[in-house]
C-alpha cells in the first residue's frame, strides 16, 4: 500500500449521510495538521503508532494521547490540531462525512467534542472497523457512488457496534417527530420562499423552541439547513442540466439571482458558473 491515499467524493444526492473525503496515511515523525476548523465530521482510525489530538473551544482546550487500535472524532466548527509521535508516528485511515443523521450516529457511538476518542470493545471490533475503513480507500473518486455510500454505512455500523462508549437511543422522541416534519416540509416546499417561521408553524411550535429542537436533532439551525439543502439541489441542476443560472436560482427558492449566487459562494467557495464549469457531467 502507498504511504498515502486520498480521495474526494462530490455527490450531493445523499442527504442522510454522505462522504466528502477519505484516505489513508503513514505519517512521518511529528507530522501534524492544524490548527484548523473543519466544516464536516472527520474520523481517524489508528492502525499503528502513536499521536496526539488537541481540541480547543473558546478558552478551554484538551489534549488526548492515542495509539494503535483507537480512533478519534473531530466535530465541525471546532479548532483542532493533531500530530504524529516523534518515535512511533502513527498510521491511520480516515473519512470526512456529514449529513442529516451524522450527529445522531456519533451520539449513538458515544463520540462528541467532549469525548472524541474511540475505544473498541474488543480486538475483533477494532479489526472490523479497520477493515471496513480500508475497503473504502479502495473506491476511486466518484466511480461508484452507491458503493461508496454503502461502505460508509458499514463503517458507521462497525463504529457504533464496536464502541465501548456506545449509547442506546431512546425511541419515540417527540423532538424527532418535529424534526422529521420540518424536513418533509423543506423537501416539499424548498422551491418556494419559505421561512423558519413557516417550518415552526408546520410543527405548531414557537419559533425559538422549534429552532432549538431542530438544531439538537439535526446539528444545524433550520436556516442553515434550508440554505444547504437548496444549494445541494442547485449543484445537481448545475451539473446535470443546461438551465440558466437565473432559472436554477428560481427553482431552488431564490427569486433574486444575486442572493442565490452569494449564498452559493458562501457554501462552495465559488460562483455557480465556476462550479458548473468544474463539475459538469459528460453527456
Amino acid at each position: 500500500m502507498s504511504d498515502s491515499i486520498f480521495h474526494i467524493f462530490s455527490n450531493e444526492l445523499f442527504l442522510d449521510l454522505t462522504v466528502y473525503q477519505y484516505g489513508y496515511e503513514k505519517c512521518d515523525p511529528l507530522h501534524s495538521y492544524g490548527p484548523f476548523v473543519r466544516n464536516h465530521y472527520l474520523f481517524h482510525y489508528i492502525i499503528s503508532g502513536k499521536g496526539m489530538l488537541s481540541v480547543t473551544e473558546k478558552d478551554d482546550s484538551a489534549v488526548y494521547h492515542m495509539e494503535a487500535h483507537s480512533g478519534f472524532l473531530i466535530e465541525p466548527g471546532r479548532i483542532n490540531l493533531y500530530s504524529a509521535d516523534q518515535k512511533f508516528p502513527w498510521e491511520y485511515v480516515w473519512v470526512e462525512f456529514d449529513g442529516l443523521r451524522a450527529k445522531e450516529l456519533m451520539e449513538e457511538a458515544g463520540l462528541s467534542n467532549d469525548h472524541p476518542v474511540f475505544h473498541p470493545i474488543s480486538d475483533t471490533a477494532a479489526d472490523k472497523l479497520r477493515d471496513e475503513m480500508l475497503r473504502l480507500t479502495q473506491y476511486p473518486d466518484n466511480s461508484r457512488p452507491f458503493g461508496i455510500i454503502g461502505q460508509l454505512y458499514l463503517i458507521m455500523d462497525a463504529l457504533i457496534q464496536g464502541s465501548s462508549n456506545k449509547k442506546r437511543l431512546q425511541g419515540g422522541k417527540l423532538s424527532r417527530f418535529y424534526a422529521q416534519e420540518a424536513l418533509s416540509f423543506i423537501e416539499q416546499n424548498y422551491t418556494l420562499p419559505i421561512t423558519v417561521e413557516d417550518m415552526a408553524n408546520r410543527c405548531n411550535l414557537d419559533r425559538s423552541y422549534f429552532g432549538k429542537v431542530f438544531k439538537d436533532m439535526i446539528g444545524q439551525s433550520p436556516q442553515d439547513f434550508l440554505i444547504r439543502y437548496r444549494m445541494s439541489k442547485a449543484t445537481s441542476l448545475l451539473t446535470s442540466t443546461g438551465l440558466s443560472i437565473g432559472d436554477i436560482s428560481v427553482q431552488v427558492g431564490y427569486p433574486n439571482q444575486l442572493h442565490f449566487s452569494r449564498a452559493f459562494r458562501n457554501i462552495y467557495g465559488m460562483s455557480p458558473r465556476q462550479y458548473r464549469q468544474q463539475n459538469k457531467l459528460l453527456s
